[in-house]
């Protein structure tokens, strides 16, 4: 796998629709910490389904899952939030959110 651009289009069908654990990341360009956590889930995609957001490009969709610091990871399982941590956060903590 490698990561998937999230977008209004295909929210529902890459993250909403889904019975594995999905762990989206909000985020911009324009963020130090989240230019960090890009290499992490990249690697992390070879293993797990992780979904890009970029806030300003989805300005809607940070909105309604209401994104208020980035970056921001939210897990989905069965299509329901079921985590949400912000900042950089380490690989270790990001796969054991992914495995809860």
């Amino acid at each position: 796998m490698s990561l998937v651009e999230g977008t209004r289009d295909n929210f529902k069908q890459e993250v909403l629709n889904i019975k594995q654990p999905v762990l989206v990341d909000f985020n911009a360009s324009w963020c130090p910490p989240c230019q960090a956590l890009h290499p992490i889930l990249e690697e992390l995609s070879d293993n797990y389904k992780i979904v890009t957001v970029d806030i300003d490009d989805e300005e809607d969709l940070a909105r309604e899952y209401g994104i208020s610091s980035i970056p921001c990871l939210v897990l989905f399982k069965d299509g329901e939030e079921v985590d949400r941590r912000f900042g950089l956060q380490p690989k270790k903590r990001i796969i054991k959110m992914l495995e809860q």
